[in-house]
């Protein structure tokens, strides 16, 4: 009997012994995490990006950021499974694009606004702008008519009515100053600026080039503008959880903090 007893005892100990080694094991194995790769233009939006990555590694979301050097490619990359989600665009754009190229990409959140900039090296105020002047805009149809409304604003132009955020420059109807509309990539503009007399340059641009939208510009957009940043994917992934905890990520009070301190105030908060 006592033997039967100790018998039993050993078997307690050696199944309670393997039990835990499996646990031990078990736990020891790494958790799977996600990895989104997410594109960025490079600037502003990588540097956002980044603090994101941080936050979101907390909730086991992995991130790899992909910059590109202009505005087409990230949406090509989007749309051909490249990436998984995109971080550059204002909704007005992705709505232009969405439509010529029939992409099925969809924003599911808002990230920041860049409000765009009027920027010289010859003059200090936009009333001294001589007459035939070389101006410089975006050559894509939003960003395009985005700093046609600009310059309307400070009274270089004049549109027709109803030509909105889809203004173009055979919608001006008058010319006061007779200034030569000269249309470019957004990103070469500031590159641009020393060969011209005005130029509209998006924020995140000027800041790539050097230039502090707050101190620089001798004009600036409203920041209670319809351009806010956002973040898009394929409409097939909008409800992936892997893109709610990237938005909560985007969303938290650290990456607010960081835009507010680094940016001081170029660039504000579009959620």
């Amino acid at each position: 009997m006592k033997k039967s007893l100790k018998l039993i005892a050993l078997l307690v100990v050696l199944i309670v012994t393997l039990g835990l080694a499996g646990c031990s094991q078990q736990s020891s194995t790494p958790k799977v995490e996600k990895t989104l790769k997410v594109g960025v233009t490079a600037g502003p939006h990588a540097e956002v990006m980044d603090v994101v990555k941080k936050v979101a590694e907390k909730d086991g979301l992995k991130i790899e950021i992909v910059e590109f050097n202009d505005y087409i490619q990230p949406n090509v990359a989007l749309n051909q499974g490249d990436i998984d989600v995109n971080s550059f665009q204002h909704q007005p754009y992705l709505d232009n694009i969405i439509k010529d190229r029939k992409y099925e990409i969809v924003s599911v959140a808002k990230t920041v606004i860049f409000p765009m900039g009027i920027y010289s090296t010859k003059i200090k105020n936009i009333k001294e702008l001589p007459e035939g002047s070389i101006v410089a805009i975006p050559n894509d149809p939003t960003n395009g008519g985005r700093a046609l409304l600009l310059l309307e604003s400070n009274n270089l132009i004049k549109l027709k009515p109803g030509a909105g955020l889809k203004a173009a420059v055979t919608d001006i109807i008058e010319n006061p100053k007779k200034i030569v509309i000269k249309e470019l990539d957004a990103a070469q503009i500031p590159r641009s600026l020393a060969d011209i007399d005005l130029a509209a340059i998006n924020t995140n641009y000027a800041i790539t080039a050097g230039l502090v939208p707050t101190k620089d510009a001798i004009a600036i957009e409203d920041i209670n503008s319809p351009y806010a940043n956002i973040i898009a994917v394929r409409t097939k992934d909008k409800e992936d959880p892997a893109i709610q905890k990237l938005i909560k990520a985007y969303h938290s009070d650290e990456v607010k903090a960081f835009i507010k301190d680094h940016f001081k105030g170029s660039v504000a908060v579009g959620w």
